[in-house]
């Protein structure tokens, strides 16, 4: 049940210096909020003016810049993108001057049963995997995993799943190809992955010997005879990787292993307010415990990197920060792009107006620990705490790189709903409001949206997610396992020759 609204409750103010505050419910013309008659409908989620700001006067929420006034707007009014502007700003960053130790994991720590690795790292699912080295091979990979659709695999093995992608040929060799082989190398060297076979078709650029592993098989279909000779070939090869499989078993382990990606998808403005703020206290329960938690999405901390910035534990990690949102906006240029492109209009249907509004609250994922490491798109995730991770904003491609990153949970959260998951890994999904998670019941793990709903708190959310992640750790499905995504798309980011 949502609380019933008032006068009083019916909007959010975040900050005392806000200038303007979100509806938490439709406001009806006339209606009076926060001492302000409403001059306009204001739908759920959306920003209505507490006091007057002048024409080309900061508009602020969280405390924040979050645009410019285009026009004089007047307290009651309705303050979206026909009224507010994006202004890039100069940022000032506050560097650290000191070196903060990263603290060792406490003995009291929780614990989860996951599958210990031989390189330390834990897993909390048992698959083989079949990689596509390319987009030749793609085919038959999906084939090969097809073929277990209905067979009963041992208790300990979670599935024979397929990475097929449309990448490993025509591109230019360098960055771009390095990037793909780190990836593909991630997600085949991952601790939810017993075995893995990684499937070329045998001439294309990304070559299967780049691949190397002690649980790892490599074949071509030109040197296998063909798809239908592949297929067979491969499914003996995974005959033996099931058996090794199955002999391998959940263990106590602390939950400092935990590596759990931070994403967000169909964001609105409630994002902001409850499942981002909530995961934020989940992720500071994981750096308290000596886990990890990784965020994601250097197109989403634009305008928030500052704030991040501070909390670096050194300079070195601070300026890395930096370095990548440069270089993203350097990327963006070189195709006439704007970080300002990524609100969608389904985040401007939920009330987000522009990229600084949306990064400010996709940033609360975080918590405030402080940030041990900032790693580029696919490189391995060592360092415990809070770690942010250079990806694309773009669901599947973000989601990619944390996996092939180690990760090995991801929590994502959503206010317009997304139905998104992995082939290896379990994609927690937390509603930001009552009325998508009633909607997508299906979809969604946990609903942050009581917390706007005056039914639940910031830190209560926050440790039932904490608690659910270590259920799921231990083998509890989650809503994507169930429906069956596995969706995995590498970030491509050169011509295509």
């Amino acid at each position: 049940m949502i609380t019933l609204a008032t006068s009083e409750n019916s909007t959010i103010l975040l900050h005392p210096h806000d200038n303007v505050a979100i509806a938490r419910v439709p406001i009806s013309t006339g209606s009076t909020v926060r001492g302000v008659v409403a001059r306009t409908a204001i739908p759920a989620g959306h920003k209505i003016a507490v006091r007057e700001i002048a024409a080309g006067a900061d508009v602020i929420r969280y405390g924040q810049f979050i645009g410019r006034a285009k026009t004089r707007i007047e307290p009651g009014d309705h303050v979206h993108t026909h009224n507010l502007a994006f202004e890039e700003l100069n940022l000032d960053y506050e560097f650290p001057s000191i070196d903060i130790p990263i603290p060792a994991p406490p003995a009291d720590a929780p614990s989860f049963m996951g599958y210990a690795r031989a390189d330390g790292r834990v897993g909390t699912r048992n698959y083989i995997a079949v990689v596509a080295a390319s987009n030749c091979a793609a085919h038959t990979a999906q084939l090969i995993a097809d073929s277990y659709i209905g067979e009963t695999l041992p208790e300990n093995v979670d599935g024979v799943v397929a990475f097929p992608h449309g990448e490993g040929c025509g591109h230019s060799i360098g960055p771009d190809t390095t990037q793909l082989q780190r990836t593909l190398a991630g997600v085949l060297d991952h601790p939810n992955v017993s075995s893995a076979i990684i499937l070329g078709l045998g001439c294309e650029v990304n070559q299967i010997d780049q691949y190397k592993g002690a649980r790892l098989t490599g074949m071509t279909l030109q040197s296998s005879g063909g798809t239908r000779a592949t297929v067979e070939a491969a499914r003996k090869a995974i005959a033996q990787m099931i058996e090794r499989a199955a002999s391998e078993k959940r263990t106590t382990a602390p939950a400092s292993k935990i590596v759990v990606g931070l994403n967000c998808g169909g964001s609105d403005s409630f994002s902001g307010i409850t499942a981002n703020p909530a995961l934020g206290v989940c992720s500071d329960l994981i750096a308290q415990a000596g886990g990890t938690a990784v965020l994601a999405e250097t197109t989403e901390i634009f305008g928030a990197e500052h704030l991040l910035i501070r909390r670096a534990r050194n300079r070195a990690v601070g300026e890395k920060l930096l370095g990548f949102v440069k270089s993203y906006k350097q990327y963006l240029v070189r195709f006439g792009g704007s970080f300002d492109d990524n609100p969608t209009p389904g985040n401007k249907a939920g009330g987000l107006t522009t990229i600084l509004e949306k990064s400010l609250g996709a940033a609360a994922k975080a918590g405030t620990s402080p940030l041990n490491d900032a790693v580029d798109y696919a490189e391995r995730v060592a360092t415990p705490g809070f770690v942010f991770m250079n990806t694309p904003g773009y669901d599947p491609v973000s989601l990619t790189g944390l996996a092939a990153g180690g990760c090995n949970l991801i929590a994502f959260t959503t206010g317009r709903g997304s139905a998104i998951g992995f082939p290896t890994i379990p994609v927690l999904k937390i509603a930001s409001n009552s009325n998508i998670f009633g909607r997508m019941r299906d979809n969604m793990d946990v609903n942050a949206g009581k917390i706007g709903d005056g039914e639940g708190t910031v830190s209560a959310v926050g440790q039932e997610i904490f608690d659910l992640l270590l259920r799921v750790a231990s083998g509890e499905r989650t809503a994507s396992e169930r429906l069956g995504h596995h969706e995995f798309v590498p970030w491509r980011i050169g011509p295509v020759l």
